[in-house]
């Protein structure tokens, strides 16, 4: 059913808008969207057309698009529309001049352009290919079989040409579910003041951020003095009642490991530093760029403080974040997952390539949460979104090809949908009811001015093999509105969202506006998608001018049924219509009666709450409520550790407060959640939870010098600690080892009872034969037993031997300089061999160098870079063991040189500022390096620097890796 709503007159011109949306700079110069604001004066012919009817200058302006699109060869069908209009504008000045209000073919032609590149499969042939037309390749998803990559512009029709490539699109944009204060204009950000900001901050502009708090952190000029406590709690932990459930049911979320996907976490380390985070577990190289995630986890850590944490961005790409959220729970470990990011060409139609990684790991028995969306609902009268059958116009336009929809469900047409005047550099996309992949319906998007000028276009070719989807983006200036033709195929449902605009009655148009703006991974059958209510104060500014006031919350008390949402809270519900793989869920019905409808959003959270992080105090938005969610979750799930996904998610949807309109309805789904009634009802209770800790051996018989080694007999004294929330009852050990030569005595040992937080320690006996390799370590599986749900815990110890030699040996790579390329995962690596003793006590790395600069062209240094915080620096060991050297730290400062990194030093590498550049002295790994030393050191060793950022280049020039062995 369509609702025609008209909002009530209004003042002023001020517009503001929502952070962060990204549209990639290099498709915002692709459609070549004229952002700046000019007198629009409508032609004679125009003024004499209908409000609702495409006049005669129109037609015309969309044919000539048209005619491009007919023209196209091969290759450039499977090129994004801009990308080929782009490249047919430039040497076709008719075409400019048929087009006076498209700036396509204005200005230089950029040399390169970021795009996402789908493939039949994605082999080491095809990349090495892409890379020999001068292309850099950010990621390659073999799952997702898509390709991030910069491609020089004069290669895209080459590439387009490869027998692999189904298709080019510049790069597909995403957004954070972040409300933020109103932006302002800035170099990276030609969109209107105050709407989505297109860019993602510069590299100066982060690097400032970071470092000024992470100064703050440390409460010192330069280097870190004492760890501070935590300086914000969330409000969203009293509006939930978090810290009353906690101290009523003493659970903490020990035992549940909790992984956030969200832009990045640029200032973790002064949130660790200042105490408002523990230590997190990253994916490698995952840490993406901004701060989103740092205030995310900084959510989490409040209500749930004793739950492990992990991430990784969701920023490189959509196929990159398919395959993080696998990783995540494959490789991190990961109980529950949460994301706050939407990329632009997920379809609601369909579970896509993320929404499919969203059902792997639930279906693996991850819980999983996700930010409803902040594109306004029906309710508040704050949506954009339109969808509904398509509606033929009837009428014969000679001009341009198919035919125009007719937003108009009664007797009228109207072929427009009316933006309103704040709807300005707002993303527009367009889906329809086909499969991805399969799509043979041809629609196409036209966004027009107030003069019936054609001011931006998507009218890619789907014929047979392509997805049903165009995408545009708003200029500035009064009075745009929206064109849908169907180029070509059958009627389809279709969805036309403004996302964070609205349509409006404006010029003689009538806004046709429905529900079920929520779309993509957060509307998977099992993905709980999260609405936002503030906990505190109100969110600072209208969303448009003349908005009636924005809610406020409980703090310091609790939420209840009177709580109002936000006003930009996404609503539903979800009418989806295939199934993953393109079967159809209806077949034969793809209109408003087909398909299933799915009941989203699922659940209501806190919003509007403070964090350390820079930029997020307060943080608005279902950004923001997701993660306490997300951490209510964690802390049912610890306190009953036994039981399943679908019976927490069952238990917060049965125990959510119900808010307006009475029911479960399409704004606030089933209500807000509660902690304390949430603890209740899945019967939260203590639990124990006891680990091993680091073993200590000592020699007992042998040659007397404190060292176990080969031949002798050693005391290995091997602690367990309770970190769980309740008394743990008949704890024990059982030590086993597959290492040969070996002797464990004896097999078990009883520690008794601990309470929570406590630390016992028994002794066991080791023996070495005489034949064991000298210095190997001995690899011991500690199984620790108690009464609970959680017993038993298995952790993996490694025990020392051997007398580590005094002084170590060099193996220093003498090779030529190696080109680090920019932006490209492939990275640069030098190989150093190391001979001599089989096992190593330490190895400590040094980038070297004769004459330590920031001199850019320096030859003098071990590792040339401009940007140094561009980098991703590992370590690999013969065995294939990786430790992380240094990740993005550095900021804007150039050049490592003398640098040495070893466990043992003072301080981290992830402290470090542009201030200190050029690099140098003795700083602590990002992970330390003795986890390389568990393997023989003897073979080679691999070096590699990854750059995560375009815009800077450099070398690896001189590097040493120093191995010291053990006494014979």
């Amino acid at each position: 059913m369509i609702s025609n709503w008209r909002r009530p007159a209004r003042s002023g011109a001020r517009t503001i808008g929502f952070s962060r949306g990204v549209l990639t700079g290099t498709l915002v110069a692709a459609l070549s969207i004229p952002l700046t604001a000019a007198a629009l004066t409508p032609s004679a012919a125009a003024a004499a057309t209908p409000p609702g009817q495409i006049g005669a200058d129109t037609a015309a302006q969309i044919a000539a698009l048209q005619k491009v699109k007919g023209s196209l060869s091969g290759a450039e069908r499977k090129l994004d529309s801009a990308l080929a209009v782009s490249l047919k504008a430039r040497t076709d000045a008719s075409l400019r001049t048929a087009l006076p209000r498209l700036d396509t073919a204005k200005g230089a032609p950029a040399s390169s352009v970021t795009v996402d590149i789908e493939v039949t499969a994605v082999t080491d042939g095809l990349l090495a290919r892409l890379r020999a037309t001068g292309a850099s390749v950010a990621h390659a998803s073999k799952v997702v079989r898509s390709i991030r990559a910069t491609v020089p512009t004069s290669a895209l029709t080459t590439v387009a040409g490869f027998r692999e490539v189904t298709h080019v699109r510049a790069a597909g944009g995403a957004m954070t579910s972040r409300a933020g204060a109103p932006a302002t204009t800035s170099k990276n950000d030609q969109a209107a003041p105050g709407r989505i900001v297109t860019s993602p901050p510069s590299k100066s502009e982060r690097t400032a951020r970071v470092e000024t708090a992470l100064k703050k952190a440390l409460n010192t000029p330069g280097r870190p003095s004492v760890v501070q406590q935590g300086e914000l709690t969330s409000e969203g932990d009293a509006a939930h009642a978090a810290d009353t459930a906690r101290a009523r049911f003493k659970v903490t979320g020990t035992g549940v490991k909790v992984c956030a996907l969200s832009d990045g976490i640029d200032s973790v380390s002064a949130s660790v530093a200042s105490g408002d985070l523990p230590p997190i577990d990253v994916l490698p190289g995952q840490e993406g760029s901004g701060d989103e995630g740092t205030a995310m986890l900084e959510i989490i850590h409040d209500l749930a403080p004793n739950a492990e944490l992990g991430f990784a961005t969701a920023f490189t790409s959509a196929a990159s974040f398919a395959d993080n959220i696998r990783a995540l729970r494959e490789q991190g470990d990961c109980d529950i997952i949460v994301d706050d990011v939407l990329y632009f060409a997920e379809t609601p139609f369909q579970d896509g390539p993320i929404a499919q990684a969203v059902n792997d790991v639930t279906a693996d028995g991850a819980l999983y949460f996700s930010s409803a969306g902040n594109e306004g609902n029906v309710i508040d009268g704050t949506s954009g979104n339109y969808e509904g059958d398509f509606n033929g116009s009837g009428q014969t336009i000679g001009k341009f090809a198919g035919s125009a929809h007719d937003f108009d469900p009664g007797d009228g047409v109207q072929l427009y949908e009316p933006l309103s005047d704040e709807s300005q550099g707002v993303v527009v996309p367009l889906f329809w009811a086909d499969p991805l992949g399969q799509a043979a319906d041809d629609y196409d998007l036209y966004l027009l001015d107030a003069a019936g000028n054609v001011t931006g276009f998507s009218q890619d070719v789907q014929d047979g093999d392509d997805d049903p989807f165009e995408i545009l983006q708003t200029g500035a200036g009064a009075g745009q509105k929206l064109a849908v033709v169907k180029y070509a195929g059958a009627d389809r449902y279709l969805q036309l969202s403004a996302l964070r605009g609205r349509y409006e009655d404006a010029n003689g148009l009538t806004a046709y506006v429905t529900p079920g703006v929520t779309r993509g991974h957060s509307a998977a059958v099992n993905a709980v998608s999260t609405a936002a209510a503030p906990a505190a104060g109100a969110l600072p500014f209208d969303l448009e001018a003349g908005d009636p006031p924005n809610p406020t919350g409980p703090f310091p008390g609790v939420f209840t049924r009177d709580q109002l949402p936000e006003r930009f809270t996404s609503d539903g519900p979800r009418r989806v219509f295939f199934e993953a793989d393109g079967t159809p869920y209806t077949p034969g019905n793809t209109t408003s009666t087909g398909g299933v409808v799915r009941q989203k959003p699922d659940v209501t959270a806190a919003d509007g709450v403070r964090t350390t992080a820079p930029g997020f105090d307060p943080f608005f938005g279902t950004s923001a409520a997701a993660p306490h969610a997300a951490a209510l979750a964690a802390l049912a799930l610890s306190g009953n550790p036994g039981v399943d996904p679908d019976s927490i998610r069952t238990a917060m949807i049965d125990t959510a407060i119900d808010l307006a309109p009475a029911g479960v309805d399409n704004r606030t789904g089933h209500g807000i959640v509660l902690a304390t009634r949430l603890l209740q009802r899945t019967g939260a209770t203590p639990q124990p939870l006891v680990r091993a800790g680091e073993p200590r051996a000592e020699e007992t018989s042998g040659d007397g010098d404190g060292y176990l080694e080969p031949g002798e007999t050693g005391s290995l004294t091997v602690p367990v600690t309770n970190v769980g929330d309740g008394r743990a009852t008949s704890v024990s050990v059982r030590l086993t080892t597959s290492d040969a030569g070996v002797s464990l005595r004896p097999a078990v040992r009883r520690y008794g009872s601990l309470a929570a937080g406590a630390t016992a320690e028994r002794s066991f006996t080791v023996s070495l034969a005489d034949d064991y390799p000298l210095g190997k370590p001995v690899t011991v599986q500690a199984s620790v037993s108690f009464v609970g749900v959680l017993s038993p815990t298995s952790t993996t110890l490694t025990v020392a031997t051997g007398q580590p030699a005094e002084t170590p040996t060099e193996f220093a790579y003498t090779g030529p300089a190696v080109p680090i390329p920019d932006n490209d995962a492939a990275g640069a690596s030098v190989t150093i061999p190391v001979t001599g003793s089989e096992y190593a006590s330490k190895v400590t790395f040094s980038v070297d160098g004769e004459t330590c600069t920031t001199d850019t062209a320096s030859t003098t240094v071990g590792l040339d870079h401009t940007y140094v915080g561009d980098l991703v620096g590992t370590l690999t060991s013969p065995s294939g063991a990786t430790a992380t050297l240094f990740s993005r730290n550095g900021g804007s400062g150039n050049n490592l040189c003398q640098v040495v990194f070893d466990d043992d030093a003072a301080a981290s590498f992830s402290t470090v500022t542009s201030a200190d550049a050029p690099f140098t002295g003795t700083w602590s790994p990002i992970s330390p390096l003795s986890a390389l030393t568990a393997s023989p050191v003897v073979g080679d060793w691999t070096f590699s620097v990854v750059d995560q950022a375009g815009g800077d280049s450099g070398s690896i020039r001189a590097v040493t890796l120093s191995v010291t062995g053990f006494v014979e």
